[in-house]
This record gives structure tokens, C-alpha cells and sequence, in this order.
């Protein structure tokens, strides 16, 4: 991989890479695992996909911190809401491509909302995904060395 940067320390990591999305889970999760040892599960997206999930957000008047995207590996099932239990009046969620989007009114923290469908995936509040979003767009912006 090239021009790897990470952001925070909760596993984000933004790079370069000439490999298929396939190629590049599998790789990152051999080594994850060889380090950890034991299996640790990898999402991986594009600049532009990155990009879509901001643009996505279906609570836009929401505060971003209390916004998260949950990134999957497939789209979530049509019946994730349904399934969703302890949810708050204060709590929102919708479904994107690839991605549940949860709105916490009280925070995250005190929720006690369980989601069945998201238990494989990696939560990213909306200011993250923003930022590594922006990460992302500069490596694709900047002119080749």
C-alpha cells in the first residue's frame, strides 16, 4: 500500500493501493490477524464510496457526533430496523448501501439500542467519516509523483 496515513487510534487507515477491494481485505486482515493473534475484520472504501456515506446522511440537521455510520461489507437486510431492540424515541436509523446510519439523541454512550444486523461491522461517527473522507479526496487529488 502507499501513501498510508491513519487517523485516530480506531483502526482508520487511508492509502493507495492498485488492488481490488477483495484483495486489499483479505491482505489487511491476514496481517491484522498474524499481528493480533486472531481474526480481525476489515471494511474497505473507496475515496468516492467515503464520500457517498457523508453525502448520504440521512439526518443532515443532526449533530455529526451524534450521527454514526456503521460500515458493512454487504448491504444491510431490508428488516435491520425492524430487528433493532432498547431503541429510544431519541434514537433514528436508516439504511444506506453498505452502511446503517444511527442517530443517537442522548449519545451513544447511555443508548442501550441493539442492532443484530451491525454486529460485524465497525462504527465511524460522522465527523470521523468526514475527515477521513477529506483524507481520502487529497490522495486521489494529488498530482502523481
Amino acid at each position: 500500500f502507499e501513501s498510508v496515513q491513519t487517523y485516530i487510534a480506531s483502526g482508520n487507515v487511508v492509502f493507495e493501493s492498485d488492488r481490488t477491494e477483495a484483495q486489499v481485505k483479505s491482505a489487511l486482515e491476514q496481517a491484522l490477524a498474524a499481528y493480533a493473534g486472531k481474526p480481525v475484520g476489515v471494511c474497505v472504501r473507496t475515496a468516492a464510496e467515503m464520500a457517498c456515506v457523508l453525502h448520504d446522511d440521512p439526518f443532515p440537521e443532526a449533530p455529526r457526533k451524534f450521527t454514526v455510520a456503521i460500515f458493512l461489507d454487504a448491504p444491510p437486510p431490508r428488516d435491520t430496523i425492524d430487528h433493532a431492540v432498547h431503541r429510544q424515541d431519541d434514537e433514528l436509523i436508516a439504511l444506506g448501501l453498505r452502511e446503517i446510519y444511527v442517530f443517537y439523541g442522548s449519545g451513544q454512550g447511555p443508548s442501550k439500542l441493539r442492532i443484530p444486523a451491525a454486529k460485524t461491522g465497525t462504527a465511524r461517527n460522522l465527523n470521523t467519516v468526514a475527515k477521513l473522507a477529506a483524507m481520502a479526496a487529497d490522495l486521489t487529488e494529488r498530482e502523481p509523483e
